[in-house]
């Protein structure tokens, strides 16, 4: 790309979360074993929805979509984060940079539509219980998904475009882990009035309705279970989405706290440190979540833990047979 002076960047510089060497082992180590706790933790959700057919359900079928956008985001930021630490290296190649954007927004969107879609189908479930097996048919639950798929992906391949509008200077340095879109477009050296209009308008118009279309599913939800007369009824209506409620608080309350609690202390750095609550710290926790406060998913990983743990001393003891 052309620059304002004539000079074409090829690469970003990431400062990373500390900017101290001896800390830098610390972080590779905490960061790695987070990551890949997320991953083993995440895929064993999915296979325990693909391989038990009770869980062959719309609200486990979104979930395993959960699983998979939530392994995803992690992987767009973490990888190269824990390659620049081994090879004690800070930079990233502008397409490089560019594609993380993209994909970051992809993922972060889609888990945020994915959670409104979840809380639907938990209105449904509780508030149109003898209407939500016609309701929530496949056919309407794989269009569910598709249209997040397709909403997620044209938002975010419109604000790279636009980002591949913008002029930088050489030498950029970036306060982050990796490449967050306001701080991109913040360091930019040419006018970025249509890039913060563009993701101005896509924070109202697509992400303002689902926060609102969650907060109206748990208002109906609650005024529900708050009309039925049992104790018994109330628990069972509770714990239905008890854990997609412990997810929603957790997703949302770490997401606003990164942006208003950066925007007041006007520190791009302690911004970088918080918003690894959401960007790892949320994927990690999801499938704890799910799989401890539900029973369905806890006994189907109980057994296909059961079953991994029998399989590898087995395959062990064949491979040293002669």
């Amino acid at each position: 790309m052309e620059q304002g002076n004539d000079t074409e960047i090829s690469e970003f510089i990431l400062l990373g979360l500390s900017e101290e060497p001896e800390v830098h082992s610390l972080i590779f180590g905490l960061f790695l074993s987070m990551y890949l706790i997320t991953r083993f933790g995440n895929l064993l959700i999915i296979l325990a929805v693909g391989s038990a057919s009770h869980l062959h359900t719309p609200m486990y079928f979104f979930l395993a979509n959960l699983s998979f956008v939530d392994i995803c985001f992690t992987s767009t930021t973490i990888p190269k984060m824990l390659w620049n630490i081994q090879v004690q290296g800070k930079t990233i190649t502008y397409a490089g940079c560019i594609s993380q954007i993209f994909f970051f927004n992809v993922f972060g969107f889609l888990e945020n539509l994915l959670l409104t879609v979840m809380a639907y189908d938990h209105f449904l479930a509780i508030c149109h219980p003898l209407h939500y097996t016609v309701i929530m048919n496949p056919r309407l639950c794989g269009l569910l998904v598709m249209v997040s798929w397709l909403i997620s992906v044209l938002n975010s391949l419109l604000q790279s475009l636009m980002l591949l509008q913008l002029s930088f200077c050489t030498g950029m340095e970036i306060p982050h882990f990796f490449c967050e879109i306001n701080q991109v477009v913040g360091h930019a050296c040419s006018d970025t009035f249509l890039n913060d209009m563009v993701m101005y308008f896509g924070i109202v118009i697509l992400g303002c309705p689902p926060v609102a279309g969650v907060l109206y599913s748990y208002f109906k939800i609650v005024s529900s279970i708050c009309r039925i007369s049992s104790a018994i009824g109330k628990y069972k209506a509770f714990s239905t989405c008890a854990s997609h409620l412990s997810v929603v608080s957790l997703f949302y309350s770490t997401v606003l706290g990164v942006y208003l609690g950066s925007a007041a202390t006007q520190s791009s750095h302690s911004g970088a440190i918080a918003s690894v609550m959401y960007t790892v710290v949320t994927p990690m926790l999801n499938p704890f979540i799910y799989s401890l406060r539900n029973r369905d998913i806890y006994r189907t990983l109980k057994r296909i833990v059961g079953v991994l743990v029998l399989y590898v001393p087995i395959t062990l003891g064949l491979k040293k047979c002669p």
